[in-house]
């Protein structure tokens, strides 16, 4: 899940295709439909992206009362309007008047707080849950932008790899060689430095048993050299999501892709590409759908369709995850040059579950 940011945007206005009474104010590459003649390209306004839950009373200015997604009716999801998807919200609440937006769209003002506006928490089901110990040692995972809100992280033609998006729960295991233990944990927990205790009914765990994960780290740390190893998968499977890919997590040995490897050599964290560094067949990988130049149409396009985990293409696909290869800093983002991008059918299908 991205980082909730809710910032002062300059906007690009387009012609909606099929509403005379309709616009779409476009932001990086979000658009989202506004009442037509309510802004010009070049306007400032405020952008409050997905996934954001509203106060009632910004619901009510905005004349967004019953129209937003979860029990609540508070949360902001992706919808089609008239035929076009619609990402976020384009506004200019009261509380924002007499500010000066351009100013505040330089120095990338988060406005979230003085709205009112946080972060949706996806539920957590009771087979995801457990007993948790304090484990500052533990490697967690990073929240990955989407390419439409950082189009200019990666350059065109610069080499990169283009993996399959699992609609799973992300996996994250540590493991520590100088005393031989490891650390399990999800990627909520894990932002709060908490590992799960190891437990038979507990989905991370038996994913990590079934597949053999803590002998394959403890033997990548030693080929490495590495005192920390961490080993990040999706755990996938019919009762995890609403996508299952052919598995059944109930039963048996959940589904299970690693996505990214981490180690920490000499007192630095490198990341690593898990196909390089993991052993042929020692463990499940994500599916690689292209390694090649740069190009943003080419990840556009393969974020949609079917999805390959199960060669059966049984349902839609999540969407992909592109990264820079080799690994390297991106300024904008303050991390990895690593963004993600997600198929419309995914964003607008019905029934979907979103456990983290």
């Amino acid at each position: 899940m991205s980082t909730l940011r809710v910032t002062a945007e300059r906007l690009t206005v387009h012609d909606h295709p099929n509403a005379d009474a309709l616009e779409l104010a476009q932001v990086g590459l979000y658009r989202a439909v506004v009442a037509k003649g309510t802004y010009r390209t070049g306007d400032f306004a405020l952008y409050i992206p997905e996934q954001s839950v509203l106060p009632a009373a910004l619901i009510a200015e905005l004349g967004l009362t019953g129209r937003l997604a979860g029990p609540a009716a508070d949360r902001v999801k992706a919808v089609r309007l008239r035929g076009e998807l619609s990402q976020g919200i384009v506004c200019r609440p009261a509380a924002l008047d007499g500010k000066d937006l351009a100013r505040a769209a330089g120095d990338g003002t988060d406005f979230a707080d003085l709205l009112g506006i946080t972060k949706w928490v996806p539920p957590v089901p009771v087979s995801m849950s457990g007993d948790v110990e304090s484990a500052p040692d533990l490697l967690p995972w990073i929240d990955i932008e989407n390419v439409k809100r950082h189009p200019g992280v990666l350059t065109g033609g610069e080499p990169v790899a283009i993996t399959e998006k699992l609609h799973g729960t992300a996996c994250c295991l540590t493991y520590l060689a100088d005393s031989g233990r490891v650390l399990v944990t999800s990627k909520g927990l894990g932002a709060q430095r908490l590992a799960l205790k190891e437990a038979d009914g507990n989905l991370y765990w038996r994913a990590v048993r079934g597949h053999g994960l803590p002998d394959v780290a403890a033997a990548l740390a030693g080929r490495l050299g590495a005192t920390r190893v961490a080993i990040f998968g999706e755990v996938y499977g019919a009762g995890v999501q609403d996508l299952g890919y052919g598995a059944d997590a109930g039963r048996g040995t959940p589904g299970y892709a690693a996505f990214d490897v981490a180690a920490e050599i000499d007192g630095t964290v490198r990341w690593l590409d898990p196909a390089e560094v993991l052993p042929a067949g020692s463990v499940p990988l994500v599916p690689t759908l292209y390694q090649g130049p740069y190009d943003l149409d080419v990840v556009l396009d393969l974020a949609r369709g079917a999805e390959t985990v199960s060669g059966r293409g049984l349902h839609l696909r999540e969407g992909v995850v592109v990264r820079a290869m080799p690994d390297r800093h991106s300024p904008e983002l303050g991390g990895r040059a690593v963004l993600k991008a997600v198929s419309d059918a995914y964003l607008t299908r019905k029934g979907g579950t979103e456990y983290e």
